[in-house]
């Protein structure tokens, strides 16, 4: 059941991305050849004015082609005959569809379990936070330069800076202060801590779930963010990469861990992974590089700057560049998730 959930919650986030490259297709003139679901050879199709719909075999994620890849023709709704901010908004569709999802799915998640506000609950005696005068029930609101929302980002803020000193700003009686703390190391759990300990969920109201649904979305983007710069400065290894093989095996143990809790566990569990990929999705398909939505929107706000296309030609040889590299990156990283799921 897990491996099924997997697929589900994977194709509907590539599906949901491809969607939002079809209506801004849809609304900006331009040519679909082929809307499908899942990928793999054609189980049934049908055309409507000019766009083939179809379902194919393999139902992971889909795909909107509109033809800009290829040479411009002669018809004026052709992808690559559309004004330059055209093609930009229908390319920069895909990731922003993929925040919105998060988004709705955060706010649904916070109606559902409430949210986390950096509270302190408890302050651990020996630690540099009650060393500083810091007390149950103050607010922290900026790590460094980091603001705070959730309380979940302390601990990454945490995760993140080990071995640095960190520049607190929090909130008691009402009134701000600032204090610098030298992380303690917790030799039980190998991690430098400042030792204090959240205030717990907090039940939602439909404002607050669409507030914190926010928080929600931008602390995902931001451990997305933060994760890529570990890995390009070697804080982390390519090798703790992970792909589908890799995402599968995470949705199945949550399936069986939290099974035996109820359904509204399970289902509670399902959108905290749903709102993780569907950010991580959209932030990877921003990145400047060949071959993702990112690398076409740097050729195309070049368009823009310059008022001249770069040579179709050109561009196409980068990008096939860029596919045979990410291809070499998935089989690297799917050959890390095999070897981490079954040795």
């Amino acid at each position: 059941m897990g491996i099924i959930l997997a697929i589900i919650i994977f194709s509907f986030i590539v599906f949901f991305h491809e969607f939002g490259h079809f209506i801004l297709a849809k609304k900006n003139g331009i040519d679909v050849e082929e809307f499908a679901i899942g990928m793999g050879p054609a189980l049934c199709s049908k055309e409507y004015k000019g766009t083939k719909y179809a379902i194919r075999l393999f139902p992971i994620g889909g795909y909107c082609a509109m033809g800009e890849d290829e040479a411009a023709t002669d018809s004026p709704n052709n992808f690559n005959n559309k004004s330059v901010w055209a093609r930009i908004f229908v390319i920069a569709a895909g990731p922003i569809f993929n925040f919105i999802l998060a988004f709705v799915f955060a706010v649904i998640l916070t109606a559902m379990v409430g949210y986390d506000p950096p509270v302190v609950r408890e302050v651990e005696q020996g630690y540099p936070a009650a060393e500083a005068g810091i007390q149950k029930g103050d607010t922290i609101v900026k790590m460094g330069n980091k603001k705070i929302n959730i309380y979940r980002e302390i601990s990454i803020y945490n995760q993140f800076h080990q071995g640095e000193d960190v520049e607190i700003t929090y909130i008691h009686d009402g009134k701000k202060q600032t204090v610098t703390l030298i992380p303690k190391m917790d030799e039980e759990s190998g991690y430098t801590r400042i030792g204090i300990t959240g205030s717990g969920n907090t039940k939602a109201n439909i404002f607050t779930s669409i507030q914190y649904g926010v928080y929600e979305v931008k602390f995902w983007i931001c451990t997305t963010l933060e994760s890529l710069k570990m890995l390009i400065t070697g804080q982390i290894g390519a090798d703790q990469l992970s792909g589908p093989v890799g995402i599968v095996s995470v949705v199945d143990n949550t399936y069986q861990q939290s099974k035996s809790y109820g359904l509204f566990i399970v289902i509670a569990q399902m959108l905290n992974i749903a709102i993780l990929l569907s950010a991580n999705l959209g932030v990877m398909n921003l990145l400047p590089l060949p071959a993702l939505d990112g690398g076409r929107l740097v050729f195309l706000f070049v368009e823009a700057i310059r008022r001249k296309r770069i040579p179709p030609e050109k561009e196409g040889y980068v990008h096939l560049v860029g596919i045979a590299l990410l291809m070499v990156l998935m089989v690297f990283v799917m050959f890390n998730d095999i070897r981490r799921v079954f040795f």
